[in-house]
């Protein structure tokens, strides 16, 4: 049976001496993703350690499909969130899709949330980096169920080349979003 993604970085990380969860292993992730080309985001939805789920949990990190209503007025939308999920709206749900966030920031991002494998929610209402990257979702314009992405591999996800942008190039987005932050 072929290795997932995510298991080949893991091992790979592992063999380098990489320390999860530690600067250290942000930077070697984040430069090991933009040496991928592409990734298949349909087998990695279905990827161990990865868990289909109906409904997203808040405070956890999911990803999925997705086809905005409003796809005609909007600047630029993500076909591929990757979201850490806040909470209910009437009709969907609001999360902060990391995709909006250019690598380095991701990693700032992540840094400054996750303790313990926990997301510290009260940190991402101070964090500059909320901003651009907090969306809302409805729910029947969903198009797959949630890919559960457990606290271990966020550091993976996070800056794996899943973003699937419409209108804007990647670059065109990360642009906006500093703006947007400063």
């Amino acid at each position: 049976m072929a290795q997932n993604l995510i298991d080949k970085l893991e091992l790979e990380a592992f063999r380098k001496g990489i320390t999860p969860r530690t600067k250290e292993s942000m930077e070697w992730f984040r430069k090991r993703a933009q040496q991928l080309r592409r990734v298949n985001r349909r087998e990695l939805m279905q990827s161990d350690p990865l868990e289909l789920k109906s409904r997203p949990i808040r405070g956890s990190m999911f990803m999925f499909f997705y086809d905005p209503k409003y796809k005609a007025t909007l600047p630029y939308y993500d076909r591929f969130p990757l979201i850490i999920m806040m909470g209910r709206e009437k009709g969907g749900f609001a999360g902060f899709n990391l995709h909006y966030l250019p690598p380095v920031l991701r990693a700032k991002f992540l840094d400054q949330v996750t303790n313990d494998d926990q997301i510290n929610l009260r940190a991402i209402a101070r964090s500059p980096y909320f901003a651009p990257c907090y969306k809302r979702y409805l729910t029947a314009h969903l198009r797959s169920r949630f890919a559960y992405v457990p606290p271990p591999e966020w550091e993976i996800a996070s800056f794996l080349p899943t973003a699937d942008f419409e209108k804007a190039t990647k670059n065109q987005v990360y642009a906006q979003s500093r703006r947007m932050i400063r």
